[in-house]
Order: C-alpha cells, then structure tokens, then sequence
C-alpha cells in the first residue's frame, strides 16, 4: 500500500516547486483542504492504469445512494449565473 505524506492546500500551493520535485524521487503527497483529502501527487510510475482507474470509479458510484428529486438542467442554469 501507497504511504502518503499529508499536506494542506496551502502549503501544497506555497511550496509546490519542492512538493514537484520530491514527487519526481518517489513521494506521494496527500493534499488536503481543511482536512478533507481532496487529491493526490504522486511520481508518474505509481499512478493507475486506465482499466484500473474505471473500475474503481465504478465501484465507487455504485457504493452510492443516487439523488432523486433534482432538476439537472435547472442545477446548470444556476451555475451559469
């Protein structure tokens, strides 16, 4: 399993030259937004193939319980505003 190193957004923002390069020598940073895991960096060899990737997208959709009730066009109109 992937070992992570935990940074916050702002400090991934502020020193992201140092974070790139320690990525390149095999880091792998977990960034997060007031604690909340919002991405990944991690040196281009430890990244997923594409079959790998759609399944578990796949399975993360169906491991959750879908919205009823919106109206998506309506959702995208007030986007646009």
């Amino acid at each position: 399993m992937t070992q992570f190193v935990e940074v916050g957004a702002y400090d991934a923002k502020t020193h992201f030259p140092e974070f790139l390069r320690k990525a390149r020598a095999g880091t792998t940073f977990r960034i997060t937004n007031r604690g909340e895991h919002v991405a990944d960096l991690c040196p281009p060899s430890a990244t997923t193939d594409r079959t790998n990737a759609a399944q578990r997208m796949l399975q993360f959709m169906q491991s959750q319980t879908p919205v009823a009730g919106l109206d998506v066009k309506a959702l995208m109109q007030d986007g646009r505003d």
